[in-house]
């Protein structure tokens, strides 16, 4: 009964745009730092590193979306997972945007060669144009017009966006010496995919679009 009624709550229309509304208080809560000069002697940097995180924070929501719906028994959070996945796509933009103009000052020619130059920064690049055609996809008109087979196998890349965003977090703590906040995601991560890898039967399974 308990189940039941939380999933009555999440089909009301009100909820998805409190989703929204809650997705959007980290964005706010740094540009209100920002505005206010609270973020630190190098708020650039701080900018960058928050926006990066929440990116990686709301991609693994993303997909703990369908363990969740399966083992609590909620077929109504499924209706959430697209809005996730664009925030997440949102976040990540901001974060190479912050990188772009605070870091480099949009000076193109120095954005390129520092992506040419230092590996994580071309991981975080290829994952960013690859969560692109998936945040252009996700609304019902993309789906009806791909296909609905074409459309999941389109958003299977999600797999592969989240091992890129894990490597990209893990060069650049790995810099520091600062890999204990790595290991959690990466543990979240691999309960997330294993999950799949069982359910579908191994890891062709999980690839395999039906």
């Amino acid at each position: 009964m308990q189940l039941s009624l939380i999933n009555q709550w999440l089909l009301k229309p009100w909820a998805k745009p409190l989703l929204w509304a809650l997705c959007a208080v980290p964005a706010l809560a740094l540009l209100a730092g920002a505005l206010t000069d609270q973020l630190g002697a190098n708020p650039a940097e701080k900018l960058i590193k928050e926006t990066g995180e929440w990116a990686l924070r709301w991609l693994w929501l993303t997909l703990a979306i369908s363990p969740l719906r399966d083992v609590a028994s909620l077929p109504a959070l499924l209706r959430y997972r697209r809005t996730l996945g664009v925030t997440a796509f949102v976040y990540a933009a901001l974060h190479f945007m912050a990188y772009a103009g605070l870091d480099k000052g949009l000076v193109i020619d120095d954005i390129v060669k520092d992506i040419l130059k230092r590996n994580f920064i071309l991981v975080g690049v290829v994952a960013l144009v690859l969560m692109t055609p998936l945040a252009l996809t996700s609304f019902n008109a993309a789906v009806r017009a791909l296909g609905g087979k074409r459309w999941q196998a389109l958003h299977k890349l999600t797999y592969a966006i989240a091992l890129l965003g894990l490597l990209h977090f893990y060069w650049k703590k790995s810099a520091k010496n600062d890999l204990g906040e790595v290991m959690v995601y990466a543990v979240i991560l691999a309960v997330l995919l294993g999950w799949r890898v069982m359910r579908k039967g191994g890891v062709l399974g999980m690839l395999r679009v039906r």
